[in-house]
């Protein structure tokens, strides 16, 4: 995937082939209450989930769930603050552009989650053939299915 920018009015989301990154500028600093700074790379794998609230009447807001993290639950308001989180208006198609972004966030970290499940697969059954559950053919045999080869 070429890389794609989606920009917000607290940060631009940048979709690379490697994850994602949050890239703040002043105004970011400045609407995340000086908070929000630097850029942030996340890679997908680090993504279990993609919220999307669409921009009308007030701003709409992508937000990024990580492994391991906490996320904002108060909505707009705290998503402001929210590192992982890009606040945009309606204008100028920004609901459809940030919906494009979570499709493609979700379709990358849905092609992670089935890497992970293969691996956890594999090693359930290198357990199997250790313990002499299976042999070395079967497990070869599950391999080469999981692994498509």
């Amino acid at each position: 995937m070429e890389q794609r920018e989606y920009k917000g009015y607290n940060g631009t989301l940048i979709l690379t082939d490697a994850g994602v990154i949050i890239k703040r500028g002043m105004k970011g600093f400045l609407l995340g209450g000086g908070m929000l700074r630097g850029d942030k790379t996340i890679p997908y794998s680090r993504i279990v989930a993609v919220q999307l609230k669409r921009a009308g009447m007030v701003a709409g807001y992508i937000q990024l769930t990580l492994m391991g993290g906490s996320e904002a639950k108060a909505g707009l308001f705290q998503s402001a603050k929210d590192e992982n989180s890009i606040n945009f208006h309606v204008y100028g198609g920004k609901n459809e552009k940030f919906e494009e972004a979570k499709r493609l966030i979700e379709e990358r970290i849905g092609q992670d989650g089935q890497k992970h499940s293969s691996m956890d697969e594999l090693e359930k059954l290198a357990n199997l053939k250790e313990r002499g559950v299976i042999t070395e053919d079967e497990f070869n045999q599950k391999k080469k299915q999981l692994l498509n080869l």
